[in-house]
């Protein structure tokens, strides 16, 4: 088995591809890869105001809107209202995308993962779940609040912190707040 934590303090803001906002990258694969190389990329970004997204060809995208009142966004000429939190919402990274902000900034968890090379699912979970790694595969556990616990690994998670493990299964995660898990296999 190999599990790493990525603590949300060692986590370096960058400019967006496009410039219109930041980014903090959780963890790619492979890791360092540029964002025209990636086969999966997992990252915090903080919007602060409307405007287009980048195009990513050959990516699918999740975004998981965890602060902030939510967005509407334009992809590919159709409204998507994207204002639950915690509730992750799949398009077309190569879709022409444009966000309008519903109430103020927003930080939002985006998975991205390319088209035939990798599939992602990303589902957020309270409370008991065992971390699965599908063969040849990785899963990434993300606390979107305080209180993350690895059973019998003495690992907490704090906001924003994260669990990478490839391999065996890392054990069984106890959440007393909410988590963001994605399950990344081969596509």
């Amino acid at each position: 088995m190999t599990a790493r934590v990525l603590r949300a303090a060692d986590r370096t803001a960058r400019p967006w591809k496009n410039g219109g906002g930041v980014t903090r990258e959780i963890a790619a694969s492979p890791e360092g890869a540029p964002l025209d190389a990636f086969d999966w990329r997992v990252s915090l970004a903080d919007v602060s105001r409307d405007g287009p997204f980048s195009s990513f060809p050959g990516v699918d995208r999740t975004l998981t809107v965890v602060e902030g009142a939510g967005m509407d966004l334009m992809v590919g000429g159709e409204h998507h209202i994207v204002d639950e939190p915690y509730w992750p919402h799949d398009f077309p990274g190569d879709a022409e995308t444009d966000g309008r902000l519903l109430g103020g900034p927003v930080v939002n968890v985006n998975v991205m993962y390319r088209r035939g090379r990798t599939a992602a699912e990303v589902a957020v979970v309270r409370g008991t779940l065992r971390l699965s790694v599908p063969v040849g595969g990785a899963v990434l556990a993300l606390a979107l609040e305080d209180g993350a616990v690895l059973d019998g690994q003495g690992i907490e998670l704090g906001r924003y912190d994260a669990l990478l493990a490839q391999g065996d299964s890392p054990g069984v995660l106890r959440t007393h707040g909410w988590a963001l898990v994605v399950t990344l296999s081969r596509g």
